[in-house]
Formats: C-alpha cells, sequence, structure tokens
C-alpha cells in the first residue's frame, strides 16, 4: 500500500481524536460537557504505557503474532528464524521473540439489543466460560453493554463474579450501537493497569444505530493499543475481522449457539498464546505515517498448514 498523503492522514487523525472524545463524553455520562482532546503528536502519547502491545521502545518495534495449525490449535514452539517481516514491503531482520505472559486487562462489549432476547443465556455462559478457562491472577474486567446506545455497565474489577452478575440482569431492547460501543470500550481502557489490554466483542449483528462510521472506528483503532477479540453470532463478522487484524486480534464466528462454547475455547486458546516480534527498522522515516506490516513463515514452514495472524500496521513517530 502506497503511503498516505498528508491530507489523507489528517483527515484520519481528525476522524479517530473526534470518536475518542465522544467516547469519553459517553464514559463522563449524559449530562457531562463533551470532552475536548488535544491532537496527538507522537506514538508514544498514543499508546497505552511503556510495554504496549506494538509500541516503538527507542527503535525496535514489537509486534503481536499469533500461529495455529489446521486445526486452529496454537503452535508454540516456533524460534525467532521462523519468522520473516515486513515494513511496507521491505524486509526487516527479526532480533527478538518472546512469548507473552502476565496479568491482562479486558473490556467485554456486550450486544443487548432486541435480537438477543433468546440468545442470551447462551451468551451470558459464554463469557462465563472465558473467565474461567482464561482468567489469571491479576486479571481486570469492565463490562460495556450496547443497544441503541452504549452503557459502561461494570467499571474495572478483579472479581469476575461482579462481570456475570451485572449481565444476568441485562434486559435485551432496542436496536445495535455496535461501533459506539467499542468506542467507548478503547476509551475506558485509559484506565487499566496492565499493559496488555483486549477487547472481547460478543454480537449478532453488524452496526445499525452508531453515530461513528467503521471508518473513524477503524482509524481509532489503529491509533490506540487495544485489541479487539470477537464473535459473531450466525453472520460472519466482516467489519470484526478487519478490526482484529488491525490491532492484533482475531474475529471468530459461531454458526449456532450450540457452537459458542468450542467457539469460546478457540478463542481462549489464542488469547493467552501469543508470540512477540521485534525488529529495528532498516529505515526511520519518523513522519507519522501508518506503516503496514506483514507477517510471513520461513519456506520450510510453509510446507505444514499453518495459519499466521499479527497486526497489520503501526503509526510511525512525529519528529
Amino acid at each position: 500500500m502506497h503511503a498516505l498523503r498528508p491530507l489523507v492522514l489528517l483527515k484520519w487523525k481528525v476522524a479517530a481524536v473526534m470518536a475518542l472524545s465522544a467516547c469519553a463524553a459517553w464514559a463522563a455520562g449524559p449530562q457531562e460537557p463533551m470532552v475536548s482532546i488535544t491532537p496527538r503528536n507522537s506514538l508514544r502519547s498514543r499508546t497505552a504505557g511503556p510495554h504496549a502491545n506494538l509500541k516503538i521502545d527507542s527503535t525496535m518495534i514489537l509486534v503481536p503474532v499469533s500461529v495455529t495449525d489446521a486445526k486452529d490449535q496454537p503452535v508454540t514452539d516456533l524460534s525467532s528464524g521462523s519468522f520473516r517481516i515486513f515494513e511496507d514491503n521491505v524486509e526487516q531482520k527479526v532480533v527478538s521473540l518472546h512469548k507473552e505472559e502476565g496479568p491482562v486487562s479486558v473490556g467485554f462489549i456486550f450486544d443487548a439489543s432486541s435480537s438477543m432476547k433468546k440468545r442470551m443465556d447462551r451468551s451470558v455462559a459464554a463469557i462465563h466460560q472465558f473467565l474461567n478457562n482464561t482468567a489469571m491472577p491479576g486479571d481486570e474486567f469492565f463490562l460495556v453493554r450496547f443497544a441503541d446506545r452504549p452503557m459502561l455497565v461494570t467499571t474495572f474489577t478483579k472479581d469476575p463474579d461482579e462481570i456475570l452478575g451485572d449481565l444476568s440482569s441485562i434486559e435485551p431492547d432496542g436496536w445495535t450501537a455496535l461501533n459506539d460501543a467499542i468506542c467507548l470500550g478503547i476509551h475506558q481502557m485509559k484506565h487499566a493497569k496492565n499493559s496488555r489490554r483486549a477487547l472481547f466483542v460478543l454480537t449478532d449483528g453488524g452496526d445499525n444505530n452508531s453515530r461513528y462510521s467503521d471508518s473513524e472506528l477503524r482509524n481509532l483503532v489503529r491509533e490506540s493499543d487495544v485489541r479487539i477479540y470477537s464473535i459473531g453470532l450466525f453472520e460472519r463478522p466482516q467489519f470484526l475481522e478487519k478490526l482484529g487484524m488491525d490491532s492484533g486480534g482475531r474475529a471468530f464466528y459461531a454458526r449456532r449457539l450450540e457452537d459458542l462454547p468450542q467457539t469460546i475455547e478457540k478463542l481462549s486458546r489464542d488469547f493467552r498464546n501469543q508470540y512477540v516480534l521485534g525488529y529495528y527498522p532498516n529505515e526511520r522515516l519518523n513522519d507519522g505515517k501508518y506503516r503496514n506490516l506483514r507477517v510471513e513463515l520461513m519456506e520450510t514452514l510453509k510446507r505444514l498448514p499453518l495459519n499466521v495472524f499479527w497486526r497489520r500496521g503501526y503509526y510511525s513517530p512525529y519528529d
């Protein structure tokens, strides 16, 4: 992909800032004034902290990567020599690889629109299963429900039972403001205590009531340090697949409610089994533009039916 022209880049930055500003207003409550966000001038100011999912640490770029086999099982025994990485189609030298460990901050973005009325019990059970399979000491969670508009139901807590209790009291009704809910979730992540941060989106349909467009949300996700994991019920979540690729997360698909437990199992395995690749760019251009990334396996490994998932790019810093 060609580098973005300055005017296009400016429009993208403004859209992301506007979306983040609106999310801040929702978090403050409907009676609060709109929050003013000053445009950011460096990638370090955009990221969540010194241990971000994809960050620039002096000159090293760190990229989250998942690898699965033909049965969608994580492949966890690869070395740094197993990977090739390209920045804007120019190959870079992989200099480090490590497995992600430690606590995470997770926000649940839960569809409570009217179409979920007959799907609530199994959907709540899916969140319960995720927490049972995945939660570790030090993890923290919050809950956003969305219908006509998003609402922050539970602020950060380390008690999974608090999330489950609030989920059980949700009554489905209204339309589907999915984009606005993810925007609110990204804003809430500013209060996270852990460096690893992810949103888990569970929905049975596409957006039909948000103020913010797909392109505005996608720009915001690219600017954030939050991975988007999602499960689409009955429909393949094509837009959520793009958000997963942009952020280093993944989108999953459950054809039937009966498939949810197996789908949650896949998501949980992927969530806890990621590599982080590190490299020093061959050419350092601090121009604030978006850099496209591509990760490949070495030719010897390509003969195996392996799948690779990675964050698709980052914004370079400004001088």
